[in-house]
């Protein structure tokens, strides 16, 4: 399956699947963006089970700010609605292959745990915080 183009409109329910999908925030003026995008073509033709976004960063400028994308390319992971990496810097094709099989091998369960613990603690810092 070739990569699809995302949109602000388009985002949420894509990411928000189940599976996986990688994203990668890009620009065409960006020289790094361009020799990535043909690693990111390929390795979308490769694994057909993974759904494969491309967010336009001059076109989708609201979307890119609320993820604070300061370097391009940026590739993100989701899994399960999780967003599980976020990096910037186009990878090769070996360092891309290797990332899909570190999301293919997460433990989902472990994953929602942690980001269970996490807003746990999170909200009891601010019920502090508030409590001052």
């Amino acid at each position: 399956m070739a990569s699809k183009e995302l949109t602000l409109d388009s985002f949420a329910t894509t990411v928000g699947t189940e599976g996986i999908v990688l994203v990668d925030f890009w620009a065409d003026w960006c020289g790094p963006c361009k020799a990535f995008a043909p690693v990111f073509e390929s390795a979308s033709e490769t694994h057909e089970d993974i759904v494969f976004g491309k967010v336009d960063t001059e076109a989708e400028q609201q979307l890119a700010a609320s993820f604070q994308i300061t370097s391009i390319p940026t590739l993100m992971v989701f899994r399960d609605g999780i967003l599980v990496y976020s990096q910037p810097g186009a990878l090769a094709g070996p360092q891309l292959e290797q990332l899909v099989q570190g999301a293919r091998d997460l433990d989902m369960d472990d994953v929602r745990k942690q980001v269970a613990e996490q807003q746990a603690a999170a909200k009891q810092a601010a019920n502090e915080q508030s409590a001052e």
